[in-house]
């Protein structure tokens, strides 16, 4: 087949079938010919760790987790629904079954959630006593960090003078075409 084999193998091809004359190169390719590099010959199979059948249950469970933890690449700690996977293989380790383990660490997994928000809670209250601005949410939702974060560019959108001429043009553009289909023999 045409697509396979390399470059020197091609050419020989081609300068055999004479549909190619001999390039000036071929004969030093042909003494120190480049590395081959072996191929995959089947598909590269998917990391499974074991925890991972015990995360999708999590998820499955509370799929809310998937936007309120998102993974963050630079971060050291592992998500919850990790150590919920990691946690109920310890449990089953220790001779629990596995609808204990799920049980067990999914009761651990909402104290621990609870635990975090009524911190916070405590920590506004504080603020607002000592008539301080209160800290930012250690633990924001990932769609709120998201909306945060394009908060200026939808606020751009009314006040950017470059914005407001395009939309302007736009306005136009659709006023003279509903023009163009009110007047006879314009439009269709």
């Amino acid at each position: 087949m045409f697509t396979k084999g390399n470059l020197l193998t091609k050419t020989r091809k081609l300068v055999n079938g004479l549909a190619k004359a001999k390039p000036v190169w071929l004969k030093a390719m042909e003494m120190s010919p480049p590395p081959v590099f072996p191929r995959a010959e089947k598909k590269v199979e998917r990391i499974c760790l074991p925890e991972d059948v015990y995360i999708n249950k999590f998820y499955k469970k509370h799929p809310e987790s998937l936007h309120e933890d998102p993974i963050k690449i630079s971060d050291f700690d592992p998500t919850p629904s990790r150590i919920f996977g990691q946690r109920v293989l310890e449990l089953m380790e220790q001779g629990v079954n596995e609808q204990d383990a799920i049980d067990v660490a999914d009761t651990e997994y909402r104290l621990q959630k609870k635990s975090k928000k009524k911190a916070y809670k405590r920590l506004k209250e504080i603020a607002k006593l000592r008539g301080t601005k209160p800290p930012p949410n250690p633990y924001p939702s990932a769609v709120k960090e998201i909306q945060a974060e394009e908060r200026k560019y939808v606020q751009d959108r009314f006040f950017n003078p470059r914005i407001l001429e395009i939309v302007d043009k736009l306005k136009e553009q659709q006023a003279a075409e509903m023009l163009d289909r009110g007047r006879p023999g314009g439009g269709l």
